[in-house]
């Protein structure tokens, strides 16, 4: 692979995995724009490692809570806060594995990848990330989240299986719309994403060990150390307008880039 399209794959996957933007819109567009072929399972995975260490990096404290958590559901002990919040966190990854499997079963996970889905997907829950974040309060917390709450959410990330509709994007938005400040939002979308990255991961990893693609090892380990920092920053990048701004700049893009989009559908 060249090493251009080794860089544009992990910088594209760094930046857009936490971003409202969806991260597999762009990876999907990227073949379909530049003719490329595709990158391969080992690349997939090491981009994957990269943006889950980069969550690891940025929210090391929530991510030592978690690893206590952990710690305490092996010992039975699951009153104590970090316990419950790794609990929640698995009930919340629930929906996307039933709701993936169920598509990939159904053989409807190709269907769901056209252009045409991405652009109407881009646009539509743009939409609707702005009315949640318009009229979602800010009282709500990780440390209150309830079963229900996680449950919600875990909806809204299985939703986020339709291309151009994003992971943590719809994760903000329901974490909005259930009264989530802006940075609780996007604090408790990224921290769903760590499960979910591992489940991921585990089944590309898996297929790439059947398949015996351990060719491209080093290539891996650069693409994985690019999508590390570029998710890195992009982390922190996302924070700062969050604050300060709003989710009104991922708006606009989003509606920008899912009308480019369907005009080189139908025109």
């Amino acid at each position: 692979m060249p090493l251009w399209q080794l860089m544009v794959l992990a910088l594209v996957q760094g930046v857009t995995e936490f971003l409202p933007i969806s991260s597999s819109a762009h990876l999907i567009l990227i073949p379909q724009v530049t003719g490329v072929a595709d990158q391969g399972l080992l690349i997939d995975v090491a981009v994957h490692v990269g943006t889950l260490g980069a969550v690891i990096a940025y929210f090391r404290r929530d991510v030592a809570m978690l690893a206590r958590g952990a710690l305490e559901v092996a010992r039975g002990r699951v009153d104590a806060p970090p316990a419950r919040l790794v609990l929640l966190l698995a009930l919340a990854t629930l929906p996307v594995v039933v709701v993936g499997l169920a598509l990939e079963l159904a053989d409807l996970t190709q269907m769901l990848r056209s252009v045409e889905v991405i652009g109407w997907a881009t646009i539509v829950f743009a939409v609707v990330l702005w009315w949640a974040d318009r009229q979602g309060g800010t009282g709500q917390t990780l440390e209150g989240w309830s079963i229900r709450q996680a449950l919600i959410l875990g909806l809204w990330q299985a939703v986020a299986l339709i291309p151009g509709t994003s992971r943590s994007g719809a994760c903000m938005t329901g974490a909005r719309g259930l009264g989530f400040g802006r940075i609780e939002a996007a604090r408790i979308a990224t921290l769903m994403s760590i499960p979910t990255i591992i489940a991921s991961g585990t089944l590309l990893l898996a297929e790439v060990a059947t398949e015996g693609a351990w060719g491209a090892l080093p290539q891996a380990g650069l693409a994985a150390l690019m999508a590390f920092g570029a998710a890195l920053v992009a982390l922190a990048l996302m924070m700062r307008v969050l604050d300060r701004i709003g989710f009104g700049p991922f708006v606009l893009y989003r509606l920008a880039m899912g009308g480019a989009i369907l005009v080189w559908v139908y025109v």
